[in-house]
């Protein structure tokens, strides 16, 4: 399954203004469930904030992959977010997230979240990729750097 297949194009925010973990993960789910039909904010803001509880989904080098399953989905969605002042994510390497992919899964979705974490985990290993990331103006420029990236992998 393609990264850009999941993404949905309208939810991801290039300039984010969350100061706050919660203030982020508050404005990506806000982004993703004003975009896709049949999703609650709160309900999703809830459940990320319960998944940080079990552990920081930031993995350093300035990027978290914040995620949840949701029992009224039935397919994997996700966004993508940037904040270039940074957001303290509680990181395993102390800096602060600057790229935030959000994933929701469905209650039943079998390991399709868990290959797409490990891909997206394996594409922003790379310096460059996130650099180009860090540097995207537009949802098309970001659409275009994944695909990029995807064709490596």
């Amino acid at each position: 399954m393609k990264l850009t297949d999941i993404l949905v194009r309208d939810a991801c925010r290039i300039e984010m203004s969350a100061r706050t973990k919660k203030e982020a993960l508050r404005e990506l789910s806000a982004a993703l469930c004003e975009s896709a039909n049949g999703l609650a904010a709160t309900e999703l803001l809830d459940m990320l904030l319960e998944r940080e509880k079990l552990g920081t989904t930031a993995m350093g080098d300035g990027v978290a992959i914040p995620h949840a399953r949701m029992e009224s989905l039935d397919h994997l969605l996700g966004s993508f977010g940037r904040s270039r002042e940074g957001v303290d994510f509680d990181s395993i390497d102390g800096e602060p997230a600057h790229l935030f992919f959000l994933l929701v899964a469905p209650g039943q979705g079998g390991s399709a979240h868990l290959l797409t974490l490990a891909k997206l985990s394996r594409m922003l290993a790379s310096d460059a990729f996130r650099a180009r990331l860090a540097e995207v103006h537009s949802s098309d420029e970001l659409f275009s750097a994944i695909e990029e990236e995807e064709a490596r992998h």
